[in-house]
């Protein structure tokens, strides 16, 4: 293997030195007279370039037996470049820059090959090939397909941003001739002044400018309209489409993120691709009139200052690729330090219980210090490319100076027209870098849209497609074989091969210890997951071919820990009924036993409850809840531990309110043994399997899982944890 690699060395040593001597010689060939004289000045210099390439093709080919692309490249960039360089110079200069003896065409050939070098380094990175590139590609791509997405949602907006474009339009054309009225008002000045010309220039200068302001106001108006209004349908659009995910996807997503792309990521997409349009537009259109303006008054100066561009392409280039990576990591990290603050505030009585609030602010300062990090070194990409791109400008300044001077001196300038074309060039430099660095940054800006768009594209895991809406439901549920685990750990079940009926017009408790899944089953006759493997019937259909809105006002719940919106009292109970009379929600609170204490508050049930029901006690809270799905007269009602908060009164007016429904089937969960006591059927939960069922009788006459339960969960005062 040493021997190998040693050979490789020593062939590409030979290599090199065979290119450089036959470069040299073709080199110094290629300055003699006899050659200038047979080809002349010009066509000589491409001839030399031609032979030098082939020639060197040929010796890298002979030595190495194989040569790769990059090498390629960068021998046709070391042959070209004395060409391309003397050719521009003899344009510009009506000069035939050659270099003559020996001691000139060492130092010439140096030079050459260093610049060749580095225009080879900037080919090479501005423009890459094959596998070094895939990915990128793939990525710009992407960015591409987003950008277009953005835009035709977009299309509403059409209109408006039509009527930024005609304003756009006129704030440019008026803003190009500034300049040439300024070099003319200078050239008036210093020749033979007529005041006639002056005051019309000064005229024409004024009404440019009032054209320019005004159309630009304009422009600005339309433009924010339609961002706005952009931004607004994007919001609604993406809370739907969260609104209707599963409840798995809640529980692996932080909260913090979905809030930070409904509320920030939905403003980038507007702001910064609307605005990154309307200055892409802008700048494309004022480019054009500048150049076209500009090789009116001088194409050599033209052609001189457009070859800023490719080097502000490198550097823009260079720039885009790290601060796009570097924005993306801003985002996430801002994220997970707002679902570290969301956290915190949305616990923080747990916060204070434990007294960990020193440790809180430790853990949210980590996440900012994490962002910070990246934010600096985010802003020290942008220092060094401001500061790249400002050298570039000043030395292509410099050069048009040099030039201009020289066009002045042999009469093809006038000192105005050199002046309107230091204007031109001045803004044309900027408007070039603006054009380049708003392309990709409007590329970089979809990469919040991108986000966004995962959450609208995302398909929920629970299907809510069912069209099936019966005249007549009888409430009988089967769960048949169910294996289940929840998606925060799916290697953990919680149900397995689970079999179990509740018959229309019985209630059925499930009992057993926290943890073993009774709360599971309740979730899933809601349909909030999707089990794995078995099916639930619903009257021998299955639960997801069922309409989503027929099911869930079917199928009620009342959990342990009652959930209130912000609102009146009225609003809570009729939640999600559009057509609910005040009378079903009397009649509804009666059965709970919440109207008595409703009509004594000073608004009844116009009330407002506070936020999560703050302004009420729990007792209070859990009856509405209750009148809250008697209200909807579901065949399937499922009580999930509810009389924990209850007193034995409201209890017993509840359990007989639930009594004189005949037909309806009643799922409970309870830890009082009275409760459970009265139950058609009573189903002992184990490891996520059914161990008993039976009547109360029949099994505590069996001695088994239930009446060892008894002793331990349903004694008097003893509630499980």
């Amino acid at each position: 293997m040493a021997g190998n690699n040693k050979t490789t060395v020593i062939r590409k040593v030979f290599a090199l030195t065979l290119a450089v001597c036959v470069d040299l010689s073709l080199f110094y060939a290629s300055g003699s007279v006899v050659t200038h004289r047979v080809f002349g000045h010009v066509a000589h210099l491409w001839v030399s370039a031609a032979l030098r390439c082939l020639a060197l093709t040929a010796v890298t080919l002979f030595a190495l037996g194989h040569i790769s692309p990059v090498l390629i490249r960068v021998i046709t960039a070391h042959s070209a470049l004395p060409a391309v360089f003397q050719t521009g110079t003899g344009l510009l200069h009506h000069e035939e820059t050659r270099c003559a003896g020996l001691v000139p065409d060492a130092r010439c050939w140096l030079i050459c090959t260093g610049a060749s070098l580095a225009a080879a380094l900037f080919w090479e990175i501005t423009i890459r090939y094959e596998d070094d590139v895939s990915a990128g590609k793939e990525k710009k791509q992407k960015a591409r397909e987003l950008l277009m997405r953005v835009l035709h949602l977009f299309r509403p907006e059409y209109p408006l941003m039509l009527g930024g474009l005609l304003f756009l339009t006129m704030a440019v054309l008026c803003e190009m001739f500034i300049p040439f009225y300024t070099g003319r008002v200078i050239d008036i000045l210093g020749s033979q002044y007529q005041p006639n010309e002056f005051i019309s220039a000064l005229l024409f200068m004024g009404l440019f400018s009032l054209g320019s302001s005004v159309s630009a106001g304009g422009r600005g108006g339309f433009l924010l309209c339609a961002i706005s209004s952009f931004t607004c349908r994007m919001k609604v659009m993406l809370f739907g489409a969260l609104t209707k995910q599963e409840i798995g996807f809640f529980e692996t997503t932080r909260t913090g993120e979905i809030t930070s792309r409904l509320s920030k990521d939905t403003n980038l997409m507007g702001l910064a691709v609307c605005l990154n349009i309307n200055v892409l537009l802008r700048t494309f259109i004022k480019t054009l009139g500048m150049i076209s303006l500009m090789m009116n008054l001088s194409w050599k100066l033209t052609f001189l200052v457009l070859m800023e561009t490719p080097i502000t392409g490198l550097i823009q280039n260079i720039y885009d690729t790290h601060y796009q990576r570097l924005s993306l990591e801003v985002q996430e990290k801002m994220a997970k330090a707002d679902g570290v603050a969301n956290e915190v505030l949305s616990r923080v009585h747990l916060v204070w219980s434990f007294n960990t609030k020193k440790q809180e602010a430790c853990r949210y300062d980590d996440r900012l210090m994490d962002t910070h990090k990246l934010k600096t070194q985010r802003d020290t990409v942008g220092a060094v490319y401001l500061l790249g791109r400002r050298l570039t400008g000043l030395g292509m300044q410099v050069c048009m100076l040099y030039y201009g001077r020289l066009f002045i001196r042999s009469g093809k300038m006038t000192t105005g027209n050199l002046v309107s074309f230091i204007l031109y060039q001045s803004d044309l430099g900027d408007n070039i870098r603006t054009l380049i660095y708003s392309f990709g940054n409007m590329l970089n800006s979809v990469g919040a849209a991108g986000k966004v768009f995962a959450y609208l594209d995302r398909k929920p895991l629970v299907s809510t497609e069912g069209k099936l809406q019966p005249d007549e439901l009888k409430g009988h549920v089967s769960f048949r074989h169910l294996n289940f685990a929840y998606p925060t750990y799916p290697n953990k079940p919680v149900l397995q091969d689970f079999s179990l009926e509740l018959k229309s017009g019985q209630m059925t408790a499930l009992v057993g210890s926290s943890g073993n899944g009774k709360s599971t089953c309740v979730s899933l006759l809601e349909r909030f997951y999707e089990q794995q493997e078995g099916e639930i019937l619903l009257d021998n259909e299955p639960l997801k071919s069922y309409d989503h809105r027929f099911l869930h006002k079917k199928i009620a719940v009342v959990s342990q820990e009652p959930v209130l919106f912000s609102g009146s009292i009225r609003d809570n109970i009729a939640y999600g009924l559009a057509e609910c009379s005040l009378e079903e929600i009397e009649e509804a609170a009666r059965k709970a036993n919440a109207h008595d204490f409703i009509k004594q508050l000073e608004k009844g049930y116009d009330t407002e409850v506070g936020g999560d029901g703050g302004l009420l006690a729990k007792s209070e809270k859990q009856r509405i809840a209750i009148a809250r799905a008697l209200v909807r007269q579901p065949q399937v009602l499922i009580l999930d531990e509810i009389t924990s908060s209850l007193d034995m009164e409201s209890e017993n007016k509840i359990q007989q309110a639930l009594a004189s429904c005949p037909n309806q089937t009643l799922l409970v969960i309870a830890h009082r043994l009275k409760t459970i006591e009265k139950a058609d059927q009573i189903v002992v939960i184990s490891d996520g399997r059914v161990q008993e069922r039976g009547t109360h009788r029949e099994l505590m006459d069996r001695e088994g899982s239930y009446y060892k339960l008894r002793e331990k969960l349903f004694t008097e005062g003893n509630s499980p944890q």
